[in-house]
């Protein structure tokens, strides 16, 4: 599916456990000094495993199970072998860099499995306002230090499934080298990845555009250099690979060969012409270098393509491919040698989009194939293989296609394929949606079927537009990009379907009627058909409506408090109003078209608006409407309110621009007038949740800069005082399109990321089940060092109950003497002041009866020594040390 998120500092165009950390960024860099109240909070995400492109994998060659998978605009993450779950690495990414949250290229250090390298950045044009640059990692993204580059980098730019365009040296590798895009040229470094210089002798910055006439910078920036392979038989350990390959986006020279580690380069002789180079990959016990074939940069575009096959000991070129060029209407991408047996090699048509995907395999080094599927007598085929999607069920898409489609598919956008090097039998690629896999991939070779099942758990990415969580029903419905969105019953499981009937591509807004919370409206885009939905189960099931004339996207829609009206605001029209299921629409006077609109939640007849600089209101449910006499809000349209429940008339309305108005503002007379919070400096979302114990006023949730810190904040005394619920480690990047909180969960927030699906946090502040004030009885720590570095650490510590009584709940705590920080702690939450570290119990791990234990683990950065704690202390309760 197409994914151009377009993000500026103030504008979105656009199920794995996340307790207690991710990883830290710029481990070395200063803490924010600040007076704000924080609460420790457990984060997870809404379960829908997958949702978005992934276009590249990336199996370390040195040790066996460790694997990365990128993606376009959602980060970068490590697979967990143990669970069979990835764990995301960029969630520290803060708001000010979101465009780090794109990942065009990842590379695993084989010599040094802890090392890992991400080149990042999300657009190369002014949609991303800063330049990239390569994070590095000694604990395998547990925390990263970053590298600032001089240019950008385009993660979900044109070309982003080529790759990998960053590469580290297998015989020295304190060197790496990056392809850049827009004519910046190849680049190097010496230093692992501390610092960066141009190879000014390579000859070619690359020529290729998608589309040279667009004017926005998107489609024709040059995609410049895209690959980089080392032929490992050329070196031997400490001393640099002498033989390096790279791959250019310039049709009549697309490979370009060094044989004196970069010293000098030359363009490959004999090599095809017309097409671009994908991929490149090495066999360097046959001694042939694989390159798959496109006649554009993908990853949606692309009507031919060739496999070549090159001898690097005589320089003979052979076309391997599996069909003739008149017979291509795709071209290829994914391409992988399976290291245990280098004769097999398997790529991709990428972009055969119909009837699906198509994946070949060859046992002779590309002398003959065979495909996953074929055509018996059209439009009957047979397929090599299965899937099961029971896991996630969604990825049918609620289809029933006519042969030759099936359902599910195997795929589009299929240009990350790798076998893993340690197991033959398992093969993983990357889809526009998840990634798929297998476990018994050589069942291929002996003409039985080898089954295809989804491996994304833990791995989220979707781009999330609006979110809703009902009083009653499911408690939380989602607007997504791409897949449209999702009806969560149960938030640790991923729903059976995305809303249907129709299929938005994307979900640009969703409401439900305040006292009637089975009435469900959402507006999305849909290349043709309607652009508005209702449901009258709470989005269980759907029914379109009808659109008025002119419409061409989503915008945004409003329910009446009781269900009984709508007003709508769709791109390409006015403001418009229906009474019922949108069947006959009336346009709306007095307010612009591209208003955003919503609902009082008390009174039906009453609606808002707001469009640049001015508030709108409507009493007469949405005929018409009249500009408010309220001044200094916001100039621009970067702005989300919203409308208390419960309480008639009390908006409160969030958004601005650095360059004028921007903060947080509270009207308590339907809009007439508003009062600027000033203790907010900036808001760009605001939603409300159940009121705290004892109070009477719903707790605001907000994505704001408070006391010139930025991240997601809670009041529970109207604004009056701020604290701030998530930490340095859960930033993920852009959090400004919508957060809600739970109108039945006190302190529960959910929050709509950019890229990284709905997470959700929920308190440790007391209000829930908590750590006993004093734990009776005895206990025993053992505090054991698992794993060290040159700069950090990882410790497993188990704390035992040695007394007589059962724990309902704990929190251990110690201080470090080393100016130890811990980056990432997992079954457990944490916080660290200076030296004193206190780590609390998460949910599920809290009773610990008489004898028994819980566990945890954590890395850490450290200094020159490492002396592990002494003392531990379990309330008051000094702990005995094993």
């Amino acid at each position: 599916m197409r994914r151009t998120r377009i993000l500026t500092t103030v504008l979105a165009l656009a199920a794995g456990l996340l307790a207690g950390g991710p990883p830290a960024l710029a481990a070395d860099a200063p803490e924010p000094a600040t007076a704000l109240a924080a609460d420790t909070y457990t984060w997870k995400n809404a379960r829908i495993d997958g949702g978005g492109f992934v276009p590249g994998i990336v199996f370390n060659r040195g040790e066996k199970d460790l694997a990365y998978a990128r993606t376009d605009i959602g980060g970068a993450y490590r697979w967990q072998e143990s669970t069979k779950t990835w764990t995301p690495l960029l969630d520290s990414v803060g708001w000010d860099d979101w465009g780090h949250t794109g990942v065009v290229s990842l590379a695993s250090d084989s010599v040094d499995p802890d090392r890992v390298y991400a080149a990042v950045g999300t657009y190369t044009n002014d949609w991303d306002p800063k330049n990239g640059a390569v994070l590095r990692s000694t604990d395998r993204g547990a925390s990263w230090r970053k590298a600032a580059l001089p240019f950008k980098l385009g993660g979900n730019m044109p070309g982003r499934g080529m790759g990998e365009r960053l590469a580290v040296d297998p015989n020295r590798n304190s060197v790496l080298y990056l392809g850049a895009p827009s004519g910046k040229g190849l680049w190097r470094s010496t230093d692992s990845g501390a610092s960066w210089s141009q190879v000014t002798n390579f000859p070619n910055v690359g020529d290729y555009a998608q589309d040279p006439s667009d004017t926005s910078g998107y489609a024709s920036d040059n995609q410049g250099i895209v690959w980089v392979t080392f032929d490992e038989s050329t070196g031997s350990a400490g001393t640099a690979t002498k033989t390096v390959y790279v791959g250019v986006a310039d049709k009549e020279n697309a490979v370009y060969r060094s044989t004196d580690a970069g010293a000098t380069w030359q363009r490959l002789a004999g090599q095809p012409t017309g097409y671009l180079a994908h991929k490149g990959v090495l066999d360097a016990e046959n001694g042939y270098l694989y390159l798959a074939y496109s006649d554009t940069g993908g990853p949606y575009d692309g009507g031919k393509g060739r496999l070549y096959r090159y001898a690097t000991a005589t320089g003979t070129w052979t076309d391997i491919s599996p069909a003739a060029e008149a017979d291509t209407y795709y071209g290829f991408s994914g391409l992988t040698v399976d290291r245990q047996n280098p004769g097999t090699v398997m790529a991709t048509a990428y972009s055969s989009w119909w009837p699906d995907t198509q994946i070949f395999r060859s046992g002779d080094s590309g002398a003959t194939w065979t495909k996953a599927w074929d055509y018996t007598s059209y439009p009957n085929r047979e397929n090599r293989y299965t899937m099961d999607v029971s896991s996630v069920p969604w990825l049918t898409w609620g289809a029933t296609p006519s042969p030759p489609e099936q359902t599910p598919k195997l795929g589009w956008m299929t240009e990350a394929l790798e076998i893993d090097p340690f197991d033959p039998d398992r093969m993983m690629y990357g889809t526009g949606a998840t990634i798929y896999g297998s476990e018994n991939l050589t069942n291929w070779d002996t003409g039985s079927k080898f089954t295809i099942t989804p491996m994304v758990r833990g791995l989220e990415e979707t781009a999330v537009n609006d979110l809703v969580s009902p009083p009653s029903g499911a408690p939380l419905l989602s607007a997504l990009g791409d897949i449209g969105g999702f009806r969560h019953t149960d938030l640790t499981k991923v729903p059976s379907m995305m809303f249907t009937q129709p299929n938005f591509t994307s979900t640009t807004s969703l409401d439900f009627a305040e006292s009637n919370p089975d009435t469900v409206v959402r507006a999305g885009n849909l290349d043709s058909g309607p652009h508005i939905a209702f449901s009258t189960d709470n989005g269980a099931n759907w029914f379109a409506g009808t659109d008025p004339s002119g419409v061409s996207g989503g915008g945004t829609v409003a329910a009446a408090a009781d269900g009984s009206r709508f007003v709508w605001s769709p791109q390409g029209a006015g403001v418009h109003y229906a009474t019922g299921f949108g069947t006959s629409w009336s346009a709306s006077s007095g307010i612009p078209a591209g208003a955003v609109v919503e609902s009082d939640r008390v009174d039906p007849k009453t609606f808002y608006g707001f469009k640049s600089g001015k508030f709108y209101v409507s009493t007469d449910g949405g005929a018409t409407f009249a500009a408010s006499s309220a001044t200094g809000l916001p100039g621009g349209d970067s702005v989300r309110f919203k409308a208390l429940p419960g309480a008639k008339g009390d908006v409160w309305l969030a958004g601005g621009a650095s360059d004028g108005a921007y903060g947080l503002w509270h009207s308590t007379d339907a809009g007439a007038t508003f009062a600027k919070l000033t203790n907010v400096d900036e808001a760009d979302a605001i939603g409300f949740g159940k009121a705290a114990p004892g109070a009477s006023y719903q707790t605001l949730f907000t994505s704001a800069k408070i006391d010139g810190v930025r991240g997601i904040f809670r009041s529970t005394d109207k604004g009056t005082t701020w604290t701030r619920v998530n930490d340095d480690a859960h930033q993920w990047g852009w959090t400004g399109a919508a957060i809600t909180g739970d109108p039945r969960v006190y302190g529960r927030v959910y929050v709509a990321t950019n890229g990284r699906g709905v997470v959700y946090g929920d308190t440790r502040d007391g209000t829930g089940p908590g750590p006993d004030p004093d734990p009776s009885g005895a206990c025993e720590v053992t505090y054991k060092i698992t794993n060290q570095w040159s700069d950090g650490f990882q410790a497993d510590v188990r704390l035992t109950n040695t007394g007589s009584t059962t724990w309902n709940g704990w929190a251990l705590n110690w201080s470090f003497t080393d100016g130890q920080k811990i980056s990432q702690l997992w079954n457990a939450s944490h916080t660290q002041s200076g030296p004193a570290v206190a780590v609390r119990n998460t949910g599920w791990n809290g009773t610990v009866a008489a004898g028994s234990s819980a566990a945890f683990g954590f890395t850490a950065s450290r200094s020159a020594t490492n002396t592990a704690p002494t003392v531990f202390k379990l309330g008051e309760q000094t702990c005995t040390v094993r």
